[in-house]
């Protein structure tokens, strides 16, 4: 949980930087989306690392490499380090997340195997929530936030390799390594309607995710006017919070139910977040907030289920590496985008801009899913005309990833 705890604590800490070295929102944005960068890479190359070399070796290393990117935050004196250990950052996030989620499992006893996937996820999105908030908190109430942020959590860091090297390991070597560490991104014939259906509004929930974490805090005292640390935290800590209490609660949930409702919830989010801004509002913005976190949290677990069973064993690694694509470029490079146009343009016209474009992302995929719940069944033969979904390449679908 301290990475995520690390990437959220930045979010507050972007404007608090920008205050103190005055560079441009062009940076601001950057600072905040080139960790979706490390992310990705970092995912699509080491993602199944530990299958092949163990748990151990890649969780100690990405706390390792956390490390830097902690003491970078920590000493630097300018925003270019900044940007720097960001890319650390989201290299050691991309690089720990599946050996840590796997670790979880196989550590859990047989009748709570569940649990592991759940604490995995629970620690992603709200150690992003929790850094954000706890950052802001800092801020607001003490003249040192950025040093307290990143002593403390150097410190976890450093307990997190003890801990990890004093633990036992829970895979057992294979060969491959080298032939792992090779992007595989592949969507299946089976696969691709339901993954065309999901992408727009994957990647709007995540651009609606960039622009919560990297835009919204700039905004308080923008748009609103306001200089509060602990305002700023709490535009970064809302969405990312109230996503893993939905994705949590709407597990059991049908996928084609819970990705309309996510769908609605995101536009309804879009326009609250627009209303806010241009109302001046920033109680609105932040209701838009947590409606898009109920977008995120209900069509992202959603795409996920639709579109995994689709795909055989040996094939999901690659369906999950595209879904990630989608997300992750969707996360990072739009809120670049607006962080350009925000010098010229203006902060309310872009976030309005923006917000509309999730709009009309959220409304292509909800096309597609009326398509898909009411096919024509003589181009959709695999389907019933009821909408349920059918078994492909021997896997069962429907019932959950």
């Amino acid at each position: 949980m301290s990475l995520y705890l690390s990437a959220g604590a930045l979010t507050p800490l972007l404007v608090l930087y920008r205050q103190q070295w005055s560079f441009p929102a062009t940076m601001l944005t950057l600072a905040f989306a080139v960790y979706a960068l490390g992310f990705l890479v970092a995912v699509l190359t080491l993602g199944s690392l530990s299958d092949h070399i163990g748990r151990r070796p890649v969780i100690i290393g990405a706390l390792i490499v956390q490390l830097v990117s902690d003491v970078l935050f920590l000493t630097g004196p300018d925003v270019s380090w900044v940007v720097a250990g960001r890319v650390i950052q989201g290299i050691a996030s991309g690089a720990a997340t599946a050996a840590f989620t796997a670790a979880l499992v196989e550590f859990a006893p047989p009748h709570k195997k569940r649990l592991g996937t759940v604490l995995g996820s629970i620690g992603l999105t709200g150690g992003l929530a929790a850094g954000s908030l706890l950052a802001g908190v800092a801020i607001q109430f003490t003249p040192s936030a950025n040093t307290i942020a990143f002593v403390s959590l150097i410190v976890l860091s450093v307990l997190g390799i003890i801990v990890t090297a004093l633990s036992r390991e829970t895979a057992t070597r294979t060969p491959g390594t080298l032939r792992s560490m090779i992007p595989r991104v592949a969507m299946p014939p089976a696969a691709r309607r339901e993954f065309a259906g999901a992408a727009p509004v994957v990647a709007a929930v995540w651009m609606l995710a960039g622009l919560s974490g990297g835009l919204a805090p700039s905004l308080v005292r923008s748009v609103f006017h306001l200089d509060s640390g602990f305002l700023n935290g709490l535009t970064g800590f809302i969405a990312p919070a109230v996503s893993v209490v939905v994705g949590l609660s709407l597990a059991r949930i049908e996928p084609r139910h819970a990705m309309t409702t996510g769908i609605y919830t995101s536009i309804a989010g879009a326009v609250g977040i627009s209303g806010g801004v241009l109302g001046g509002s920033l109680v609105l913005m932040i209701i838009g907030q947590a409606l898009a976190g109920i977008g995120f949290g209900a069509s992202f677990t959603a795409a996920l289920r639709l579109v995994i069973p689709r795909a055989a064993d040996h094939q999901r690694a690659g369906v999950v590496a595209g879904i990630y694509v989608v997300a992750y470029l969707a996360f990072g490079v739009p809120i670049i985008v607006a962080g350009q146009l925000a010098g010229p343009v203006g902060d309310i016209t872009t976030v309005v801009g923006y917000s509309a474009l999730t709009v009309v992302f959220a409304l292509l995929s909800l096309a597609a899913q009326f398509r898909t719940s009411h096919p024509r069944k003589r181009n959709d033969p695999k389907l019933p005309a009821n909408g349920q979904e059918l078994p492909v390449a021997g896997v069962r679908v429907g019932g959950g990833s």
